[in-house]
C-alpha cells in the first residue's frame, strides 16, 4: 500500500490532520504521476511533540547503540537502493544511470561516512579539572531541497541521529517521493518511535512553522538563499541554532599552465551534471583572454555531445529540469544573457529540437561574459555555462571572489603548488583542485551568502551538538 498520502509521525504512518493534496509532476512529461498530502501547523505540532518525547531517552543512548542503528539503516537502504533510484528519477527527471550512480549512491556514501566518523568521534575531553562534554542539541527540524534529495536527507538525518538528536524532516514538496521511501527505510530499520518523523508540505505552512516552533532546538536548511533568509528570520524569535547551505555561483579558474582542452571539457561536464541543478556547480569558467576563442570551441564541442531526453532511455545524459518554474526562470536568464551582449556559442532558448514536451533545456554555452552581466551573477540552476576571459591571475582571483556567494571554487593547473596557492585566496567553503573525486569526509558548506555550518561526516555531527563545560570535575 502506498504511503504517499501519509506522514510518518511517532513510529507510524498517519493521515494529515486536515486533508489537502498536491500533484507530484513528472518533469519529463509535465504530467502528475502521484499525489502527496500537504501538512499544516497541527501536523508539525504532532511531529515535534513526538520528537521531544523521544529525545528524553534517545539522547541518553550509547554510541554503540546509535552505531548499531545506523548500520541497520544502511543495510535496509542498500536493500531498497533501486526503489530510491527509481523515485528520484521519476520525481526530478534524473536519468536512471545518474539516479543510481550519483543520487542514490550519495545517500549510501553519507551513511557510510557518518558511521565511520561516529566510530572514532570523541564526545568528551578533559582540560585540567574541567570536563568538556558534547551533547545532542535536541529536536532538529530538517528542511531539504529537491535537487539532491537523498544527499541532503542523509547528510542531515544520519549525523543528527549519530549525535543523539531526534528529528522532523520536511522534504521538498516538488520531489517528495524519495523522502517517503527514506521514511519507509527508517521504519523497517527499527528506528525508535518519535526519533525520526516526516511531514510533507510547503515552506510557509510547514517549513516556517518548524523554524518558529518553540520546541525545536535547531533548524538545518538547504535551499535558496532567499528561502534561507526567511527561515533564519523566522527562527530568530526563539534563538535556535540555524545551519544553512544555500546558493552558489562557483568560479572555475583555468590557469594558463592547465591542459586547456581537458580543463574546459571537464568543466562543462561539471557544470551540466544533474542538468545543472547543483548549488556548487562550476558555472563561471574563467579562461586566459588570449585563449578564450579556443576555450569556446572546446566548450561548444563538449556541450553538443550531451544527449538530452527521456530519463528512462539509457542513452540520455541530461534529463529535464525539475519544474515549470525552473524552466521559465532558466529561459528568462538565457534571454537576458543574449540581450546583455554575451556570445551565444551553442544552445539558447526553447527545448532541444527533438523534444516537444517536458522541462528540457538546450545545453547552453555563453562566451565573452563580463562579471557585471546577470548570467555571471545570478544562480541559473540549469545546464548553462558562462565563460569569462581574464587578463592575468590577479584579475582571475578578483573576478572569482566578486560574488555574494562562497560555496565552492575550482582551480585547474598542472602545477599543484600553484593550484594550492590560488586555492588559499578563494573565499569559498570548498575548493576543488583538478576535478577530484567526491569526498564525503570533506567539510561542505559556504562562506558569505552561501550559508553557515558544515555538513558531511564528523563535521556534521559537530553541528548537531551543544558544548558543556563541567568545571571542578576533578581528576
Amino acid at each position: 500500500m502506498s504511503n504517499h498520502l501519509k506522514f510518518y509521525i511517532d513510529g507510524a504512518w498517519v493521515d494529515p490532520v486536515a486533508p489537502s493534496t498536491l500533484d507530484v509532476i513528472d518533469p519529463s512529461t509535465e504530467e502528475p504521476f502521484t499525489q502527496i498530502s500537504l501538512g499544516s501547523k497541527a501536523d508539525v505540532d504532532k511531529a515535534v511533540a513526538a520528537a521531544k518525547t523521544a529525545f528524553v531517552t534517545f539522547s541518553q543512548t550509547s554510541v554503540a547503540d546509535r552505531l548499531a542503528l545506523l548500520r541497520k539503516i544502511l543495510e535496509v537502504y542498500n536493500a531498497r537502493f533501486e526503489d530510491v533510484a527509481q523515485a528520484v528519477s521519476r520525481e526530478m527527471g534524473a536519468p536512471l544511470s545518474f539516479a543510481r550512480d550519483a543520487q542514490a549512491w550519495a545517500g549510501r556514501a553519507h551513511m557510510e561516512s557518518t558511521i565511520a566518523s561516529l566510530e572514532t568521534y570523541e564526545f568528551s575531553e578533559k582540560r585540567g579539572s574541567t570536563m568538556i562534554v558534547k551533547e545532542p542539541i535536541g529536536v532538529c527540524a530538517l528542511i531539504t531541497p529537491w535537487n539532491w534529495p537523498l544527499n541532503q536527507i542523509v547528510c542531515k538525518v544520519a549525523p543528527a541521529l549519530a549525535a543523539g538528536c531526534t528529528v522532523v524532516l520536511k522534504p521538498s514538496e516538488i520531489a517528495p517521493i524519495s523522502g517517503i521511501v527514506w521514511a519507509e527505510i527508517m521504519h523497517e530499520a527499527g528506528v525508535p518511535k518519535g526519533v525520526f518523523n516526516l511531514v510533507n508540505g510547503n515552506g510557509p505552512d510547514v517549513g516556517q512553522v518548524m523554524a518558529s516552533h518553540p520546541d525545536v532546538d535547531m533548524v538545518s536548511f538547504t535551499g535558496s538563499t532567499r528561502a534561507g533568509i526567511i527561515v533564519a528570520k523566522t527562527a530568530a524569535d526563539t534563538v535556535k541554532r540555524v545551519a544553512q547551505e544555500l546558493g552558489g555561483k562557483s568560479p572555475n579558474i583555468i590557469l594558463p599552465d592547465a591542459d586547456l582542452e581537458h580543463a574546459v571539457r571537464q568543466g562543462v561536464q561539471g557544470c551540466f551534471g544533474n542538468s545543472g541543478q547543483s548549488c556548487d556547480a562550476p558555472t563561471r569558467m574563467l579562461v586566459p583572454a588570449d585563449r578564450h576563442d579556443e576555450a569556446l570551441a572546446f566548450a561548444k564541442s563538449e556541450a553538443e555531445s550531451f544527449v538530452t531526453g527521456d530519463p528512462r532511455d539509457e542513452k540520455t545524459v541530461l534529463g529535464p529540469v525539475v519544474s515549470q518554474l525552473q524552466f521559465d526562470k532558466i529561459q528568462r536568464l538565457i534571454e537576458t544573457g543574449i540581450k546583455e551582449g554575451a556570445t551565444l556559442v551553442t544552445g539558447g532558448l526553447g527545448r532541444p529540437e527533438n523534444l516537444n514536451r517536458g522541462y528540457y533545456i538546450r545545453p547552453t554555452i555563453f562566451g565573452n561574459v563580463s562579471r557585471d552581466m546577470t548570467i555571471a551573477r545570478e544562480e541559473i540552476f540549469g545546464p548553462v555555462l558562462s565563460i569569462l576571459p581574464y587578463s592575468d591571475e590577479e584579475e582571475a582571483i578578483e573576478i572569482a571572489n566578486d560574488t555574494v556567494y562562497g560555496l565552492a571554487a575550482y582551480v585547474q593547473s598542472t602545477d599543484i603548488g600553484h593550484a594550492r596557492n590560488v586555492a588559499a585566496r578563494m573565499r569559498a567553503g570548498s575548493v576543488y583542485l583538478n576535478y577530484p573525486e567526491w569526498d564525503t569526509f570533506a567539510p561542505f558548506g559556504g562562506y558569505k551568502q552561501s550559508g553557515n555550518g558544515r555538513e558531511y561526516a564528523d563535521w556534521a555531527i559537530h553541528d548537531f551538538l551543544e558544548i558543556k563545560g563541567i568545571v571542578g570535575y576533578g581528576d
